[in-house]
Parts: structure tokens; sequence; C-alpha cells
């Protein structure tokens, strides 16, 4: 089975925080990152399904093609 591309990126955390990750991880006996990718899906999806979350991408959706309407006019 291939393996998926990956994109690393540097996340700051306050000491007492990464150690409660480093905690979980260690309990369960997985690495951090496994244990961050987790809690990050488990958000992304959540803002997914989240109404509130939904009306702020449509008014972002809204504004960003009219700032692309105007630049386009302006050729």
């Amino acid at each position: 089975m291939a393996k998926e591309a990956t994109k690393n990126i540097l996340l700051r955390l306050d000491p007492a925080l990464a150690e409660r990750l480093q905690t979980i991880a260690e309990v369960e006996g997985r690495s951090v990152s496994d244990v961050a990718r987790e809690a990050i899906a488990a958000l992304v999806e959540q803002r997914r399904t989240d109404h509130r979350f939904r009306h702020l991408l449509d008014e972002n959706l809204a504004r960003h093609e009219r700032t692309l309407r105007r630049l386009r006019e302006d050729d």
C-alpha cells in the first residue's frame, strides 16, 4: 500500500499543553504527532458540521468572490 504524502507543520504549544499532549501519547502508546493529527482531524470535522462556522465560511467566500470580481474588472 502506498504511503500518503504528508506536510510538515511547525506547531507552537504552551508548555503545559505540550506536556499534557505528551502524556496522552505515552499513556496510549502512540506518537505525539499521531495524537495531534487525530485531534486536528476531529476539530476539522466538527467545524464542517457547525452552523456558525458554515455561516462564517459563506461570508468569507462571498467577500473573496467580490474581491476577485473587482480585480477582474480592473483589467
